[in-house]
């Protein structure tokens, strides 16, 4: 089962026959129910994730506020960057990853991730392409948060949910989205309706519609 889920979702380290066979040996594949916590903050990393079905987002706390932000989706075929940097430091989480739909999920202890760090150069070209591409979508966060108002952040936001998730229609609530946007429900909920009003969104009894 392993095999084939390198071979479809992680190509790139599949065709590597040693790497392949040592993944193989050293790793198991486990399916995890949404809101299952796969990585806490402030706790170290003992297992590498290379998701293969279903969807995980990292979030950064701040416990003394009491409040989360959103920072990346891990979708199919990728796995957690800060997980990797925190593992490679020898440090403490500054992340928490969570289960958002039923997953299914390749585990890499942290001990021989770093040996086949060691030994393959494809794992690090793997590692360096992921970190490339999350750096992006962290950028577009920091963007997101230090020059455009609420109402665009929320409007991204939704489009960002729509474009992972694959459908028009996100089943949640207004206070998960405040959490995730790190503001207030009441804040989300007035902003959702102004949305509505535009013509973005159609509001439903936990769901939102995407019609924008």
């Amino acid at each position: 089962m392993i095999s084939k889920a390198l071979d479809i979702y992680f190509p790139e380290l599949a065709k590597i026959p040693a790497l392949k066979s040592e993944l193989i040996t050293i790793c198991r594949i486990e399916k995890f129910e949404a809101g299952t916590i796969i990585l806490k903050q402030d706790s170290y990393v003992k297992v590498i994730p290379l998701v293969v079905s279903g969807l995980a987002k990292v979030y950064k706390e701040e416990p003394e506020q009491g409040n989360e932000m959103l920072l990346y989706y891990i979708q199919p075929g990728e796995s957690c960057i800060m997980s990797m940097t925190n593992l490679i430091r020898n440090q403490l989480s500054q992340v928490k990853a969570v289960i958002e739909e039923t997953a299914e999920v390749v585990l890499v202890p942290a001990d021989k991730a770093l040996a086949i760090a060691n030994k393959y150069p494809k794992w690090n070209e793997f590692i360096y392409s992921l970190f490339n591409a999350k750096f992006d979508e962290l950028l577009n966060t920091i963007e997101m948060l230090t020059f455009s108002n609420k109402e665009k952040r929320l409007l991204a936001y939704i489009r960002k949910e729509v474009a992972v998730k694959e459908t028009n229609i996100i089943k949640t609530t207004h206070q998960h989205i405040a959490d995730e946007l790190g503001s207030s429900r009441e804040v989300i909920s007035r902003l959702l309706k102004k949305l509505e009003h535009e013509g973005y969104v159609q509001l439903n009894q936990k769901s939102i519609e995407y019609t924008g």
